[in-house]
């Protein structure tokens, strides 16, 4: 119980602070002392919660599955898939959103 107060207290204080929904989940894990681990993701070095999925970091970074495709260590992840697929550290995936138009 604790736990849930402290990291309620931290995301309030991180949505004021006007902090991007990712940066208040690893900020809250941080102060509450879970462990994160650290992926790439399209050239960038980030840090998710430990037993994420690839539906869990989609749904941290905000974006929508069905308008995009994602890459893991150069594999391909099929849309019914990401919430299965975990991710460990140093994977590294490549996310791409899909345009219409002409």
């Amino acid at each position: 119980m604790h736990d849930l107060t402290q990291r309620r207290r931290v995301a309030k204080r991180c949505a004021r602070s006007g902090n991007l929904p990712f940066l208040c989940v690893i900020t809250a894990l941080r102060q509450t002392g879970r462990f994160t681990v650290e992926i790439i993701v399209n050239d960038e070095t980030r840090e998710i919660p430990d037993g994420s999925t690839v539906a869990d970091l989609l749904a941290l970074l905000e974006m929508e599955s069905r308008y995009l495709a994602v890459e893991r260590n150069l594999e391909l992840i099929p849309r019914a898939r990401h919430a299965e697929c975990l991710l460990k550290p140093g994977d590294r995936l490549e996310i791409v959103t899909l345009v219409g138009g002409g």
